[in-house]
């Protein structure tokens, strides 16, 4: 295993990216997101996405040259085209705009199209968080989940989060995929030659598999599919908010991230932005909070969301990042 520092695995992916022709500022916010996912023990969102979006960005899948612009704004009503480039400056650009009108409006509603992998959702709501308003995001991905009662793959994992701000803590951070896992996961058991759980995935063929490859070739297995439809219906609401409403590609209609050569996915993300000012007021917002983040510390073992994630955080940008010798052999070759 090797051992980076964050500064220099920043350093690594912004060259990576840099020299497979995404502009600066993509490459720097990208860099960014994906070195903080890995800092937070998301191995299947941080670094290893290097590689895969630098091949992207070679192979004309994501434009590196896109600059994200603001295309229309209605009163609470922001829409966001990325323009085929890779999705983190058109998110940031999306939660500043929106943070801003949710100050004047009390509440925003920001969509991003034509956009590309988001990575960790949640992590774009932080910057919500620290403005001292609540953030909802949502996004879909080609498709790997079946509907409700169907066969072949229509959704994506098409994940959930929310940020809620705390006053002198941490927020709480919620992020979660509408698959039983997210299909990150199956690509880093399959680079490490490892099996996975039956319930995650199913093969080709519509059966239940432990090979990772046989899963990425086949589709994931919805939340709760093996007791109830919820999961894929919950896939099916997300589906329809990122792309009917705000003109983004369907799952299905993009091709696989884990592939090097496709379409550009232009697939979707949705941010709304709410300052509880507007509504219950700060002083009753905060001790709301308080009061149930108290009553669930009660139990012992109850962890808040997202404390994992920030702890390891902190950690890594004290004693730095380890990778597997592959990978960080990879980005140097992407970065020489």
């Amino acid at each position: 295993m090797a051992q980076l520092s964050i500064e220099d695995a920043s350093r690594l992916a912004v060259g990576a990216l840099r020299r497979a022709g995404a502009g600066e500022a993509m490459a720097i916010s990208t860099a960014r997101a994906l070195v903080r996912a890995e800092a937070q023990g998301l191995a299947s969102h941080g670094l290893s996405r290097v590689p895969q979006y630098a091949t992207h960005l070679r192979n004309g899948r994501a434009r590196g040259s896109a600059i994200p612009a603001v295309t229309r704004h209605k009163g609470a009503a922001i829409l966001v085209d990325a323009g085929q480039g890779l999705a983190f400056p058109a998110c940031d650009l999306a939660i500043s705009t929106a943070i801003t009108a949710a100050q004047t409006l009390g509440v925003c509603f920001a969509g991003v199209t034509n956009s590309h992998h988001c990575g960790v959702l949640v992590d774009h709501l932080r910057a919500v968080a620290d403005a001292g308003m609540v953030g909802l995001g949502f996004a879909n991905s080609p498709a790997a989940m079946p509907a409700a009662g169907g066969k072949h793959p229509i959704f994506g994992t098409n994940p959930i989060a929310a940020a809620f701000p705390r006053r002198n803590a941490d927020p709480l951070l919620i992020d979660l995929s509408l698959s039983e896992v997210a299909r990150g996961k199956l690509m880093v058991a399959a680079k490490e030659g490892r099996a996975i759980p039956l319930g995650w995935a199913l093969d080709s063929q519509g059966q239940p598999t432990t090979d990772p490859n046989a899963g990425l070739a086949g589709s994931m297995l919805p939340l709760g599919a093996a007791s109830s439809p919820k999961g894929a219906m919950l896939a099916l609401i997300v589906e329809l908010l990122v792309t009917a409403v705000i003109g983004a590609q369907f799952g299905f209609e993009a091709s696989s991230f884990f592939v090097e050569e496709g379409n550009a996915p232009r697939i979707g993300q949705a941010f709304i932005v709410i300052d509880p000012g507007a509504l219950s007021g700060q002083d009753v917002y905060y001790e709301r909070m308080e009061t149930l983040v108290s009553e669930m510390l009660i139990d012992d073992g109850v962890r808040l969301a997202g404390a994992r994630r920030t702890s390891l955080e902190e950690k890594a940008r004290i004693s730095g990042l380890t990778i597997p010798d592959a990978l960080k052999d990879q980005l140097d070759r992407l970065a020489a």
